[in-house]
């Protein structure tokens, strides 16, 4: 038989569990809004330039790993130019980067003969790939906004349309 007391108790009880629902929700939302920076990294294209994450600040960047062996990253950077085509007048930077297993004789041919019209870059050592979580598939794309914070990781061929809506988005901000 219930005392008094217990629809007190239980009250108290579900008073306090949907406290504690509601903290771990507004702390999950926060988690998945957090913005994770991207790393202060440089790279060097093809002609030899030095592009550093600094120097991007105020551009929303994309930042695609490939390689020439790579079937899915051959197919899409048509695509991949398309988009940058229709995106850099209005800020938009783009950095190819190939990956450490790729032969630079490869990448140069592949860049030169499709005139990749965005940098290019080479990993030789690996250290791009490591400094973004290690990158192990390709392709693999990164969009920074312009403070420097990594808004999508698209592993595989992204879809184009959310991706130029996201692009649309950054670079009205």
């Amino acid at each position: 038989m219930l005392t008094p007391t217990a629809p007190r108790k239980f009250l108290l009880f579900a008073l306090l569990a949907a406290g504690f629902l509601i903290v771990l929700a507004i702390l999950f939302y926060q988690s998945l809004s957090a913005k994770q920076a991207a790393p202060e990294v440089s790279y060097v294209n093809l002609k030899g330039e030095k592009i550093s994450s600094e120097s991007l600040r105020g551009k929303v960047v994309m930042v695609n790993f490939w390689a020439t062996s790579c079937s899915t990253c051959v197919a899409e950077m048509p695509q991949m130019v398309e988009t940058y085509n229709k995106f850099h007048a209005q800020g938009l930077e783009f950095v190819a980067v190939a990956m450490s297993y790729d032969p630079p004789n490869y990448v140069l041919n592949y860049a030169e003969t499709r005139k990749l019209p965005f940098h290019v870059a080479l990993d030789v050592q690996g250290k791009l790939a490591q400094a973004f979580g290690d990158v192990k598939l390709t392709p693999t794309t990164y969009v920074i906004d312009k403070q420097g914070n990594i808004l999508k990781r698209y592993v595989g061929q992204p879809s184009f349309t959310e991706l130029h809506a996201l692009l649309a988005k950054a670079l009205a901000a």
